[in-house]
Formats: C-alpha cells, sequence, structure tokens
C-alpha cells in the first residue's frame, strides 16, 4: 500500500505529467477520468457515471474559445481520455484507471480505496464567460474537493497533496504592493464576488474548505499553488494555460490582470507533488512558480524568443501592485526542486505546439 497512490484528474495536462512521474519512480497509480468507453481493461476495478458540463473541448481544429479545464480532464473524444495514459512506462502493471464523478462519493471511494496516498487535482478551469458559476465552478471545485477528503479519511490514507492554484492567491488588492507575496497571501474572496471572478473564487474557497476539513477530521493535507502552467503536453489537448500562449502567439492583448503571477514548467509541478508527498517535512501551501512575475514579462520574453509571431506590446503594467521576486517558491525550493526557467518554459511549450499542429 505505501507505493500505491491516487491521482484525481489523472488524463488532464498535469495529472498526465504526475502519473508520468510516480511511474517512473515505481508507484501503483490510481487515475481518475470521466470516461472509459475506450478503455479496455483486464482485471482492474473502475466505477461509472453520467455528467456533463458545458464546455469548449480544445483540440487542432477549435482554439478559438479559452473555454476549457486545466486539471479536470473533458472531452468527447472517449479515447483521449486514456490512450496516452495506457501508453506511458509501467502502466501495463502499474496503472489503473477509474471512472470517477467528483460531485458522488462513492466513485471518488472507489479510486481512493487501497491507497496510501492521494493527489488531488480534478477541479474545472473556466477562465472565460461562465453561465451557471454555480454549477460549472463552484459546486464541483468545493464539493468535490470534500468528496475526495471524505473518501480519504475512510480509506485511511495518509497525505492528500491538493492542487490549489495562484488564484486562491490573487487577486488580493490590499496586499502591500512593497511586501512579496508569499503562501500568507490569500485571494480576496468579496473582490473576486463583485468582478464575477468565479475561478478564483473557486479555487480560494476550496482550498480553504480543505483546510478546515483537515483540522477537523486530522486528516494530512499539503498544498500546491501552481502559477501559469505550461510546456509539452502528454495530452491530445491543451490546458487552459497554453491556449492562451497560442492566443498570445496569434496577438491577443489580453493583460490577464487577475490571474497571472509567474510561470512554471508542467514538470515542476508534477514534481512539486511528488516532493511535498514525499517529505514529511512539507506542510501547509506552497507557490509553485520559477518566479514571481509580471504577464508582461512573460509576453516580452516570448516576442524576444519568437519575434516571427504577432506578439502584441503591453501598453501598461499588467500586474500593477506585484512586487516581482526570484525566490517566491522558496519553500519548494528548500525541497530541493531547481526550477526551469522562464525561457525554456516557453521554448518547450512553442516547440510542442508547433510539433503537434498547434501553431504553424
Amino acid at each position: 500500500m505505501e507505493k500505491v497512490v491516487c491521482v484525481t484528474g489523472g488524463s488532464g495536462c498535469i495529472g498526465s505529467w504526475l502519473v508520468h512521474l510516480l511511474l517512473d519512480r515505481g508507484y501503483t497509480v490510481h487515475a481518475t477520468v470521466q470516461n472509459l468507453s475506450f478503455y479496455n481493461p483486464h482485471s482492474f476495478i473502475h466505477s461509472s457515471f453520467h455528467y456533463y458540463y458545458y464546455n469548449s473541448h480544445t483540440t487542432q481544429h477549435n482554439l478559438s474559445k479559452l473555454i476549457c479545464f486545466s486539471f479536470f480532464s473533458l472531452t468527447t473524444d472517449d479515447e483521449a481520455e486514456t490512450k496516452h495514459l495506457q501508453s506511458l512506462d509501467g502502466a501495463s502493471t502499474r496503472l489503473r484507471l477509474f471512472q470517477m464523478d467528483l460531485l458522488r462519493h462513492d466513485t471518488v471511494l472507489a479510486a481512493v480505496r487501497g491507497c496510501a496516498g492521494v493527489f488531488h487535482l480534478a477541479s474545472p478551469c473556466i477562465v472565460d464567460q461562465v453561465h451557471d458559476p454555480q454549477k460549472e465552478l463552484l459546486d464541483p471545485a468545493i464539493k468535490g474537493t470534500m468528496n475526495v477528503l471524505t473518501a480519504a479519511k475512510e480509506a485511511g490514507v495518509r497525505r492528500v497533496v491538493l492542487t490549489s492554484s495562484i488564484s486562491a492567491v490573487t487577486p488580493s488588492p490590499n496586499w502591500p504592493g512593497d511586501v512579496a507575496k508569499t503562501e500568507e497571501c490569500w485571494t480576496d474572496v468579496e473582490y473576486s464576488k463583485q468582478k464575477g471572478l468565479w475561478y478564483p473564487l473557486s479555487k480560494t474557497l476550496a482550498e480553504k474548505a480543505a483546510w478546515d476539513f483537515a483540522k477537523e477530521n486530522d486528516l494530512d493535507v499539503v498544498v500546491v499553488n501552481p502559477g501559469t502552467v505550461m510546456g509539452p503536453v502528454i495530452p491530445p489537448r491543451l490546458n487552459a494555460s497554453m491556449v492562451m500562449l497560442v492566443r498570445l502567439l496569434q496577438g491577443c492583448a489580453e493583460t490577464y490582470e487577475d490571474f497571472f503571477m509567474g510561470s512554471v514548467h508542467f514538470k515542476d509541478v508534477a514534481l512539486s507533488h511528488v516532493l511535498v508527498y514525499e517529505n514529511k517535512s512539507a506542510a501547509g501551501r506552497h507557490l509553485c512558480v520559477e518566479a514571481i512575475s509580471h504577464y508582461g514579462d512573460f509576453v516580452a520574453k516570448v516576442a524576444e524568443l519568437y519575434p516571427e509571431y504577432n506578439v502584441p506590446k503591453m501598453q501598461r503594467d499588467t500586474q500593477p501592485g506585484l512586487l516581482r521576486t526570484k525566490d517566491g517558491a522558496k519553500k519548494l525550493m528548500d525541497l530541493g526542486l531547481q526550477f526551469i526557467p522562464m525561457e525554456k518554459i516557453i521554448k518547450d511549450a512553442v516547440e510542442d505546439l508547433k510539433s503537434k499542429g498547434f501553431l504553424s
């Protein structure tokens, strides 16, 4: 049981990288997906459900909308949920796929049972227009997290690693502009409600609920708060951050004032989860960015590296009041994580997009 762990949202961009690293380290992985219609198991146990979201599935043929899911893998192409996972080294003997509905406790418990650890990544990420915030974002994020933690407690799980976000850290307009943001900083809930920032609100309320549950139930929970996550993608579709990069290269001048705090490579996010799981000293929240920076810094670097694309020039400060710092992720650095720098993150991401036909 020591080397058996569950990864919810295992078919997503971050989830797939995490499953890949865990298999490489000898773990047996229970990875949850939404649809196993194309999965042909031998002796694996899995549960079933029917659950639907309004979403825009991002493929090479549909990059016009930024309604997509970073951590919770949604697709009408059922094979895309499982084929890339089954092809990973070690998957044939140490990967079990479970069909899970975040809002059905029984399906969550089926995936978690028999695991020493749980990595909870599954949560919707919609950063464009939200038609029904409660149904599309808040319920899956908050109630889904509670279902996972309840199942973990019932199953005797030793440690839960929760994937939160820098969106649970920012926007935080009352944080002093001359002080670098740390794990002590939280997104302003009322500000998010007033501005209709439903994704930051969902991540913030879900993480706060997780900490309350952990305290009340004596459950060992640690949290990773990734920034804008990019790099080579393992699944045959893109996460929200990679779609943002495609749009930038196509000339989009959006500043993401309330959403950006720094970039980070897929591999580093996955590795950070493993590090906080394996290090007993790891506790609390962990900012996960290669540096705290402004979106304008990122845009300028993309323009420098890829002058052949129509990258816009930012006409104003994209993140006013955000103090830049190189060691924003000091807690993870102290655990031994050496972050991939922004330049390589961008190169790895763009070259991967080009090689897979998302960019010409």
